[in-house]
């Protein structure tokens, strides 16, 4: 049996990861900062590690032969403030330099490194694909995510395997961009952010689950994956269609303007408004088969009335 240390793995993409990783017939330990976690008598391990004390369980380093790196302050959450945007940038790069550092001077029997990044990488490109050879925009979350990739490429001279999944937006009803979109559609509203023309490059949880999965199996995946469904999609294309599935024809849409996104969010705002409109070919050439490729095929699945 084969043993998959993940960090952040108690967030809705590690809880879910965790899960279909247990029935595949991984055995699974989770680096958490949490101390009381380390008392549970769960179906998984749990290991300490504190990257800002420079605090490490080296028994679970010593177990593991892949390690899926996820941990980083939610980017979604709260204004971006000074403070703010200090935590996201310093839970994914020290973070990750932390951990590479370990792997670097102590002996280990890792074989693969997979590391989470986001499409924030790059630029908006207007109807051009970004692809993994496109450059960083040179915003906020585009020199933290070339950072975070940095540090996790470090590794790789030691003959590690490292892969980099350039993660888009995550649709689950558990967290993240849907639940907001739902809420107001409650009472009939169908909010649109700015003229709705914005391009998004989603996966369905799902997706991204079996994505990390077939990263640690198929020994082919190496270095920079868009994780993004083939078809990107509107921001009016993703909020109507939900609209739809939930509400039928009984709902409203209303257009948020894109001054006022800016001035109660910030320089978060100016990211919710942005067109990020991200290639899947390099992934599909792996063999990679999605079962939710679109928008449609996605939401229905995750919000339909069964």
């Amino acid at each position: 049996m084969e043993t998959v240390l993940i960090t952040g793995g108690t967030g809705m993409i590690g809880s879910a990861l965790t899960s279909f990783l247990k029935e595949e017939g991984y055995k699974i330990i989770i680096l958490t900062r949490k101390k009381e976690k380390l008392l549970k008598n769960d179906e998984v391990t749990y290991g300490w590690w504190n990257p800002e004390s420079n605090e490490i369980d080296f028994s679970v380093l010593d177990e593991a032969d892949h390690i899926i790196h996820l941990a980083g302050a939610n980017i979604g959450r709260g204004k971006w403030t000074k403070e703010r945007k200090r935590e996201i940038r310093d839970s994914r790069i020290s973070g990750t330099h932390f951990l590479t550092e370990q792997l670097s001077r102590y002996s280990n029997k890792v074989v693969s490194f997979i590391s989470a990044s986001g499409t924030g990488y790059y630029r908006q490109n207007g109807e051009l694909l970004s692809t993994e050879k496109s450059p960083a925009a040179g915003d906020f979350l585009g020199e933290v995510c070339e950072s975070w990739e940095a540090e996790a490429q470090r590794i790789a001279v030691l003959g590690k395997r490292v892969v980099i999944l350039r993660t888009g937006i995550v649709l689950s009803p558990e967290g993240g961009m849907l639940p907001a979109l739902i809420r107001p559609l409650k009472y009939g509203i169908a909010t649109i952010p700015g003229n709705g023309q914005q391009w998004i490059s989603w996966i369905h949880i799902r997706d991204l689950v079996r994505l990390y999965a077939t990263a640690i199996m198929n020994k082919n995946f190496n270095g920079v994956i868009n994780a993004v469904s083939p078809f990107p999609a509107t921001q009016f294309q993703v909020v109507t269609a939900l609209a739809h599935i939930v509400k039928g024809r009984n709902y409203l849409s209303f257009y948020a303007p894109a001054p006022l996104i800016r001035l109660f969010m910030g320089e978060r705002g100016q990211e919710l408004l942005k067109s990020n409109k991200v290639s899947a070919e390099k992934l599909l050439q792996t063999g990679f088969e999605f079962s939710f490729p679109t928008i449609g095929s996605a939401l229905e699945d995750l919000y339909s009335k069964k």
